[in-house]
């Protein structure tokens, strides 16, 4: 007479495979759940850039001053206030400049993880098929808006390049006027 059933060995075996499929939907749902909020940061970084570009092209008397900016969020994790922020009274021009500057800080500071943003003249922005954060200068250079957050290495350290510069993990750059 055959016994029926199942053997001990066909039990571990189904157990294993259903195992298998438990962890790899898990890492599935992880990747997602990442490439999800790589997704809303660079969102978000977009729309810094587009509406730091606009306030720029409002006030284009103070090209210069906006030229200023290299804010880092990971080596200046506080920035200064200016004198005056320019929320609902009337200011100067370079009043609103610095105000503005002072408000893309903020954002950068709070919504981008270890955040960078910088305006600069730059007509070399790509090296070896990577956006650089050092602009290259030049009057006749177009000036762009460059926004993103350092990379990092598998034990969560900053990311540097052989130079020993931060390698952005991700960075966008926005044209303003030549």
């Amino acid at each position: 007479m055959r016994a029926r059933g199942f053997t001990l060995l066909e039990i571990l075996i189904a157990v294993l495979v259903l195992a298998l499929g438990i962890v790899g939907g898990v890492a599935l749902q992880l990747a997602s759940l990442r490439a999800r909020h790589q997704a809303a940061l660079v969102s978000q970084a977009t729309q810094m850039a587009s509406a730091l570009a606009e306030r720029m092209r409002i006030n284009p008397s103070q090209a210069d001053t906006y030229l200023t900016l290299d804010y880092d969020a990971y080596a200046e994790p506080s920035p200064v206030a200016p004198a005056v922020l320019c929320h609902a009274g009337a200011c100067a021009a370079a009043q609103l400049a610095l105000s503005d500057l002072y408000e893309a800080k903020q954002q950068v500071r709070l919504q981008l993880p270890a955040g960078r943003v910088v305006i600069c003249r730059d007509a070399g922005l790509w090296s070896g098929g990577k956006l650089r954060w050092v602009c290259d200068g030049g009057s006749a250079a177009p000036v762009v808006i460059k926004v993103g957050w350092r990379g990092k290495n598998p034990d969560g350290t900053p990311l540097k390049d052989v130079a020993g510069d931060y390698v952005p993990g991700v960075a966008l750059a926005v044209g303003v006027s030549p």
